[in-house]
């Protein structure tokens, strides 16, 4: 798809800067330009498009779709409605207020935190732009499980009294959903790719300069042999790593990109990814307004274990989709 982009960066790196592609340094000048350029292409592609999706889910249209399912129905929707839904740390926590308000079961709500943050538009136009559909569409899929099953767990679990007793006496009310006509819809896409590029171009830039340096500096044969497929802890430690960690997808898809040009594991790589969008410091610290440590150590032990045998799939699978 970006064959033109690359063969054109290649030329600029060679007769612009006068360095050459078969040196470390124009390596990663290459993968910096290149990533760059193509990511933010698929970017605003991608957000526009979901955007204009996500137009006719606003949060509070989510929570009253969520009322209508019961049992596992619930769940799946919760996961599904979790991809084309905005969320961030500073959303956790008045979303999960309004589902238990709602009168949401715990594990559906749980089932929506654990597949927003995974899966979102923009995840999946870099790994399409990255690795191909296959890989991006297995990754959105694996989210989704993780999600689903994840809170069919915490809800067997019966973890309700591991809500903070505040939150079920706050009364939020319904709030007035606001039905949007074409023109605004495009508006309301436009906008909003604007702001979410605006906002995480930072974190883009950075993770591009590190999966520049680790494909040009970093030393395959090490990192092939302790973070490859062939390692089996290298997934569970590439969970554990990625929990303290405060960044998006956006920010590590690029690392686990290079990371997997060096022989990582396909599935380590990710798991890594998933661990630090999912499990992370400050997202569990913001939860903990509303619920308590116990329920907080289940979700993370739960969501981990998914990411986890998710991280082995991938392994195993990796081979299966030309990468």
């Amino acid at each position: 798809m970006f064959d033109w982009l690359d063969k054109l960066v290649a030329l600029l790196v060679e007769n612009i800067f006068d360095i050459s592609m078969s040196t470390r340094l124009g390596s990663s000048i290459h993968f910096f330009i290149y990533d760059t350029i193509k990511i933010i292409i698929l970017l605003g592609i991608m957000i526009f498009a979901i955007s204009y999706i996500r137009s006719y889910f606003p949060p509070e249209k989510t929570k009253r779709i969520l009322e209508n399912f019961k049992g596992i129905k619930g769940n799946i929707m919760a996961s599904l409605l979790g991809i084309v839904t905005p969320f961030c740390s500073c959303s956790s926590v008045p979303l999960f207020i309004g589902f238990v308000e709602a009168g949401i079961p715990i594990g559906v709500t749980f089932s929506f935190l654990i597949t927003s943050p995974i899966v979102n538009e923009a995840a999946f136009a870099i790994l399409l732009a990255s690795f191909g559909w296959k890989l991006a569409v297995t990754y959105v899929v694996a989210g989704v499980v993780v999600g689903v099953i994840g809170g069919i767990v915490i809800q067997k679990l019966h973890m309700e009294k591991q809500v903070e007793e505040y939150v079920y006496e706050m009364q939020i009310g319904k709030g007035e959903i606001v039905e949007m006509d074409n023109s605004a819809r495009l508006q309301f896409a436009k906008d909003n790719v604007i702001e979410i590029v605006n906002r995480i171009w930072i974190y883009l830039i950075i993770g591009i300069g590190i999966g520049a340096f680790i494909h040009g500096w970093a030393p395959a044969p090490l990192l092939a042999k302790y973070a490859g497929p062939n390692n089996p802890f290298a997934v569970a430690v590439g969970v554990v790593f990625g929990i303290p960690l405060y960044s998006n997808a956006l920010g590590t898809i690029p690392i686990a990109e290079a990371l997997i040009r060096k022989g990582v594991g396909i599935g380590t790589a990710l798991a890594f990814m998933m661990s630090v969008t999912a499990l992370s410091l400050p997202e569990m610290i913001l939860l903990r307004k509303v619920i308590k440590p116990k329920l907080i150590a289940s979700f993370v032990t739960i969501t981990g274990i998914g990411i986890i045998l998710v991280g082995y799939l991938f392994n195993a699978i990796g081979h299966l989709m030309s990468i």
